[in-house]
């Protein structure tokens, strides 16, 4: 069982790890990618996009955690596992081949289907294979692979900068068209980085060959306790996905109707009330949850009914839907505070460079050119820094869940975060030693709750609706993190004339929801996995 158990948790590391690569491709390639596509395209537009496709890329993924949950707990672990692995992986490549933002849109959706998928799988797998001593580090290990991913793919960012002429003469040499080669090199090679995101398809095979499923799974299995999951089912979540991203065009397409390709941005030509903007913010909100667990809530009526559904014991349903919206609040306050104001940490460094260079060099094309360089290099040490620090914040985050108990540190989490945001945001007028250091520390206490939820997450569902469960808490915290990422944008539009600083610091104050929601959730420290 020991080489069950290492594969894994190699496997499920690795697999979270390159989500944690794909989900840092877009800052880095968002702006070169979307001047490229709308050259001379005002700020204001590129921002919109950016805003329209971080929210559709966080629905996708609570689509995804749904769907591949669902999966998890009806056909096994490790198959679900490989599939989204093998879904995110190819929509992540075929990012390097749009020639229109709408098709960036449109791959960055799907690859986002299979990220959101990859975690409550992954998590589900190691904890149930594990044993129960273990679960403290292993939390930590999985919350730092994907950061360890958001610091490789800043790192191949700023090796491809340097040698991206090399690599230009050497795709001549092949034989490639001049013009070919010209647009998988144009700024800053973007292109050459997103197609990157494809290779942890090959991670799939050594899946399927190596990797044991999980026994607590294959005994509900034998029991019949996962015929009751059932396929047409999933048409309620493709409706609850739906009226998410209907949530997300209310804030984020002011003047869609007049505009659809979003090539210029007058605020006066189209613009919804704020009583209807909330309004249906909150119908979708009723939408997306009625979608999303509608499978669930018939497969336990399907459970309970049946001659298997007297082993579900205490678990009713409106326990097991309790918990998943207890979990998705905790989840959401940690995914909103990343999204929403620390994953703008990048962007903003980009921007304060590349204003420095223009401002002591002209506005010569040499000028502009070095000033692209120079925002590419600030947006990779960047992420680096907030990257490494994330990495170490989230293994201790979980050993201090084991340490102090899942409550009490939820709290500590909520309260570093906050503090360190703020000191991030309003300390900070360029970009300079001081401006990585405060970043490392705000990236990393944001990010540490990436440690904290794979373990507390998993504690709070039985087996047989564990992966569906935790899929639902940590994901559906994303529609609600969508929200605040349009909040952002919305914000920098109308509110803060573009001010990064001003945005994110009044964003960063859903922590303080956090600091009350966990005294409503139950302590879990020191009990084994519900069965």
């Amino acid at each position: 069982m020991k080489h069950g158990q290492w594969a894994a948790l190699i496997a499920a590391f690795l697999g979270w790890m390159f989500d944690g690569f794909e989900i840092g491709l877009f800052p880095l390639i968002a702006q070169p990618a979307l001047k490229d596509m709308l050259p001379g395209a005002p700020e204001a537009v590129i921002g919109n996009w950016i805003g329209v496709m971080t929210a559709a890329f966080l629905v996708g993924a609570a689509t995804g955690g749904v769907v591949f949950g669902w999966l998890g707990d009806r056909l096994g672990r490790v198959r679900a596992m490989a599939l989204s692995i093998l879904t995110y992986a190819l929509f992540s490549g075929a990012c390097g081949l749009v020639t229109a933002p709408w098709q960036l849109f449109l791959f960055r959706f799907l690859a986002s289907l299979g990220m959101g998928g990859e975690w409550s799988l992954g998590v589900s797998l190691v904890m149930e294979i594990w044993p129960n001593k273990s679960r403290g580090w292993l939390a930590g290990a999985i919350g730092a692979a994907a950061n360890v991913g958001f610091v490789c793919v800043a790192i191949l960012s700023l090796t491809l900068a340097q040698v991206l002429g090399a690599i230009e003469s050497g795709l001549l040499s092949l034989g490639l068209e001049t013009e070919t080669v010209a647009r998988l090199t144009s700024n800053s090679g973007w292109r050459l980085l997103a197609m990157s995101g494809a290779l942890p398809a090959l991670l799939t095979f050594v899946i399927r060959i190596f990797v044991p499923e999980s026994e607590r799974w294959l005994e509900e299995h034998q029991k019949g306790n996962t015929k009751q999951w059932s396929t047409k089912d999933l048409l309620a979540v493709v409706g609850g996905a739906a009226c998410a991203l209907g949530l997300v065009s209310l804030w984020a397409l002011d003047d869609w109707f007049k505009n659809p390709d979003l090539s210029s941005h007058d605020p006066a030509q189209f613009s919804l009330p704020m009583w209807m903007r909330i309004g249906g913010t909150l119908l979708g909100l009723a939408g997306a949850y009625y979608g999303y667990t509608y499978p669930i809530r018939r497969y336990l009526q399907r459970s309970l009914a049946s001659s298997t559904g007297a082993s579900i014991g205490e678990w009713t349903s409106s326990r097991v839907l309790g918990r998943m919206i207890l979990g998705a609040v905790l989840g959401g306050v940690a995914l909103l505070g990343t999204w929403a104001s620390l994953q703008n940490a990048a962007p903003w460094a980009g921007k304060l460079e590349e204003a420095r260079v223009l401002q002591a060099e002209g506005g010569t094309a040499g000028a502009r050119q070095a000033a692209q360089t120079a925002a590419a290099k600030a947006r990779s040490y960047t992420q680096i820094a907030s990257g490494i620090a994330a990495i170490l914040f989230t293994m201790l985050a979980a050993l201090a869940g084991d340490w102090l108990g899942r409550r009490v540190s939820y709290f500590l989490l909520c309260l570093t975060a906050l503090g360190s945001a703020l000191w991030f945001f309003q300390g900070n007028s360029a970009f300079d030693r001081q401006f990585l250091l405060l970043v490392f520390l705000a990236g990393g206490f944001t990010a540490s709750f990436y440690g904290w939820l794979p373990l507390y997450l998993p504690e709070l569902f039985p087996t047989r609706v564990r992966a569906f469960g935790q899929g639902f808490a940590f994901n559906f915290g994303r529609i609600i993190a969508a929200i605040g990422a349009l909040q952002f944008s919305y914000l920098m539009k109308n509110v803060f004339d573009g001010s990064y600083p001003q945005a994110c610091t009044v964003l960063s104050f859903i922590y303080v929801v956090g600091m009350v929601a966990i005294w409503f959730a139950p302590e879990t420290k020191g009990k084994p996995l519900p069965d």
